[in-house]
């Protein structure tokens, strides 16, 4: 999975979405929000998640969130972890830092955490380590089918 993958996605269910490569780094929550102009919080950083025995799933949030353990055991059913690199690679058909929940290499459980809610535009990452999408989060959510969960809290106190 690849840009080329997003791309493809993206023109079949959302082609007035154009994808936003930067040609530096966007890989972290803090180069992609320098790379774009804009504060971390609206880096919306997709996560791959196992919760308990559950199968490997996406969390999409805020840049600036942090997983709350006993929000997402309450979300999820179970403690949640973070899958590593190659894991995710695996479930997702995307590298760390390129990782999205558009064009997946299978199907898997997406959702979006109320954090987002704050944003009238959030940034996903499209598929590479320099690539986004500048979309909505409500529509974010409803491309993909996500639902919507309370399973972080804010790093920072302050902000958007």
């Amino acid at each position: 999975m690849s840009f080329e993958s997003v791309r493809a996605w993206l023109a079949e269910h959302a082609p007035d979405l154009a994808i936003i490569d930067q040609g530096v780094s966007t890989a972290t929550v803090a180069e992609a929000a320098v790379a774009l102009g804009v504060e971390p919080g609206r880096i919306a950083k997709t996560l791959c998640i196992r919760a308990g025995a559950s199968e490997p799933f996406l969390l999409v949030t805020r840049g600036d969130a942090r997983l709350d353990n006993q929000k997402a055991k309450a979300a999820f059913g179970g403690r949640p972890r973070m899958l590593d690199a190659q894991e995710t690679l695996a479930a997702t058909g995307y590298a760390v830092g390129g990782v999205c929940p558009f064009g997946l290499a299978r199907p898997l459980a997406i959702y979006c955490d109320v954090s987002l809610k704050g944003f009238d535009i959030v940034y996903p990452a499209a598929g590479s380590r320099t690539s986004s999408v500048a979309v909505a989060p409500e529509r974010l959510a409803a491309l993909v089918g996500a639902r919507w969960v309370d399973a972080c809290r804010r790093s920072e106190p302050h902000g958007g």
